[in-house]
């Protein structure tokens, strides 16, 4: 029975076939549903179909209900304009892995055969005219009910390493994951000597990969010491070491085999593994049980590959912390040696294993509910060959893992897509 499911693997075979995405940034003039239809536009022109080849819609938005009182219907409210008549559309919100929720789900339906072709889209609006109405929405991302225990957990991790006297009251206002992100960074300083200069080490590289990326909100280079000089956040994290409040969207249309033969396309990217996990179960010294270790694992397992078979990673570096811990956490260096890699250059274009040549979190920008699509953009972009000067060369297979919302000491949800492009025998 075993060795049948194994053969049959073949025809669960899922693709990507097309990509879209918007430039994130402030956008005061565009809203969720214009956001929305240019990426789906330009995922609809790239597989080279039409909305009506649609079997299924998996919708992410991770704020509106917060932001604009939008709850329900967002999907349906934000396609209504394009031609998907009758087109069954899935809403989902999973923290800041909503849209590799969404795509994930994209990938199920067709996997399952309840179609052929299914298009997963994320969009998000956060920058409103109120900025405290954009901050009040990641409070939904973490246990409102505990809130004072979380702070005081919080606190206790990150207490080997307190802020530094002088930095305390240089702190301005921030996210509430940014206060979460630095008692991570914290206690990785006090675990294994991590330092406030690797990080901008990491930050600077992103910011360098961003020039190169017409989509991110930031494009412009910092230097190793701008980085440390810039306004403080919450200690360690400067601002560029931080992901900005972002509008944008993005799309991917997947299908399986069947769907492929229809669409007869030549430049589709196989889909070896997607891994979703739910975290917070973990106590604070198993750092070795970490959700995203165990996610990462499990799509090596399912993919047939490991570490050394990735040639390039987006990873949710909402802040740079968040790369360091991930290089450890996927397994491209043991745990507690994320700052040496970083300091080692191997992490950037050129490197041994390239992370976020998009720029990632830090400069594309993190509009939350699409930023798992936009990964999977710039790892299908890098995979076709076509991502210009931040293209990693012969780049073959990639790896984007998203992370959101906090439970614990650890992510609430996390996914680990893992893509290939396919070799002459795939053809």
């Amino acid at each position: 029975m075993g060795d049948t499911v194994r053969e049959d693997r073949g025809s669960e075979d899922v693709w990507v076939v097309g990509i879209g995405m918007t430039p994130f940034g402030r956008h005061p003039d565009r809203s969720v549903r214009g956001l929305a239809e240019g990426a789906v536009t330009e995922a609809l022109a790239d597989a080279c179909i039409e909305a009506r080849d649609i079997g299924a819609i998996v919708f992410g938005n991770a704020v509106q209900g917060a932001v604009e009182g939008q709850y329900g219907i967002r999907g349906q409210i934000a396609l209504k304009a394009l031609p998907f008549d009758g087109t069954p559309v899935i809403n989902v919100e999973n923290a800041c892995a909503t849209a590799t929720t969404a795509l994930h789900m994209a990938i199920a339906q067709v996997r399952a055969g309840l179609c052929d072709i299914a298009l997963a889209v994320g969009a998000e609006k956060m920058i409103a005219p109120d900025p405290d109405v954009s901050m009040t929405a990641f409070e939904g991302s973490w246990e409102r009910a505990e809130r004072a225990d979380v702070i005081d957990r919080l606190v206790a991790l990150g207490a080997g390493t307190p802020t530094p006297p002088e930095d305390r009251a240089r702190e301005t206002p921030h996210s509430v994951f940014m206060d979460v992100y630095s008692a991570f960074a914290k206690w990785h300083m006090a675990e294994f000597g991590t330092t406030q200069r690797q990080l901008a080490v990491i930050s600077a590289k992103n910011h360098q990969h961003s020039v190169h990326n017409p989509l991110a909100q930031y494009r412009k280079p910092f230097t190793v010491e701008e980085v440390l000089s810039a306004r403080l956040i919450a200690w360690p994290m400067t601002l560029p070491m931080c992901s900005p409040i972002s509008d944008g969207a993005a799309a991917a249309i997947v299908c399986n085999t069947a769907g492929l033969k229809r669409i007869g396309s030549d430049r589709a990217i196989r889909v070896r593994a997607a891994v979703m996990m739910a975290g917070g179960r973990r106590p604070p010294d198993a750092y070795d049980r970490h959700i995203a270790r165990r996610a990462a694992a499990k799509a090596y397992e399912i993919a047939g590959l490991g570490p050394d078979d990735i040639d390039v990673v987006e990873c949710h570096d909402a802040s740079a912390f968040g790369e360091l811990q991930q290089s450890e956490l996927l397994g491209f260096c043991p745990l507690g040696d994320g700052g040496a890699l970083a300091d080692s250059g191997d992490t950037a274009l050129g490197g041994r294993i390239p992370f976020n040549p998009s720029g990632g979190l830090q400069s594309r920008g993190h509009p939350i509910g699409a930023t798992g699509l936009a990964q999977c953009h710039e790892l299908v972009t890098q995979l076709r060959g076509v991502a210009g000067a931040r293209q990693v060369e012969g780049a073959r297979i990639g790896l984007a893992e998203n992370g959101g919302g906090l439970m614990g000491v650890e992510e609430a949800a996390i996914g680990v897509t893992i893509y290939e492009r396919p070799g002459p025998s795939d053809a």
